[in-house]
């Protein structure tokens, strides 16, 4: 089981890489026009569909990585430079809202896209899932709890 430190630092990553902060102006931009009881039903689908895509990250993604011959140190490496690029289109670029808010005119569904993917579901998070369920470095209890701390957070968004 892990201690208290390593759920809150878990905790803290998914936060920022899936960022349900960072999606409220998705949604609202994604959402206008649409009734209330439209635009909760969008906020379900999104959030559900993109639970489904982490926990399928979470499931099987060190597997697909494995069958590709991509060592998980390797996904360490360009994980880390993605989210460094990320980081850095934040504070001296375009943000996740602007650039998703544009993509919004060209989308039919906006529960599946920009809100469950990109927008929640995001490559960063995806990384992040696999990477904090490594099957050689967590038991199966810890990789429970992580799930448990990303559906949270999905929860949030």
């Amino acid at each position: 089981m892990p201690d208290l430190r390593q759920i809150l630092s878990d905790f803290v990553l998914l936060w920022a890489v899936i960022d349900p902060i960072g999606t409220v102006p998705v949604f609202i931009s994604a959402t206008k026009g649409h009734k209330p009881d439209e635009r909760k039903h969008i906020a379900l689908v999104a959030s559900a569909v993109a639970a489904g895509i982490l926990i399928f990250f979470i499931v099987v993604g060190e597997f697909v990585l494995n069958a590709m011959g991509v060592p998980l140190l390797a996904f360490q490496i360009s994980g880390g430079i993605v989210l460094f690029l990320f980081a850095l289109t934040m504070i001296f670029g375009e943000g996740k809202p602007e650039e998703e808010q544009r993509e919004i005119s060209a989308s039919r569904d906006v529960a599946i896209f920009p809100l469950a993917t990109p927008s929640i579901a995001s490559p960063g998070a995806m990384m992040a899932v696999v990477l904090l369920t490594q099957n050689d470095l967590y038991s199966f209890n810890e990789q429970l709890v992580t799930t448990i701390l990303m559906l949270a957070v999905v929860g949030a968004a």
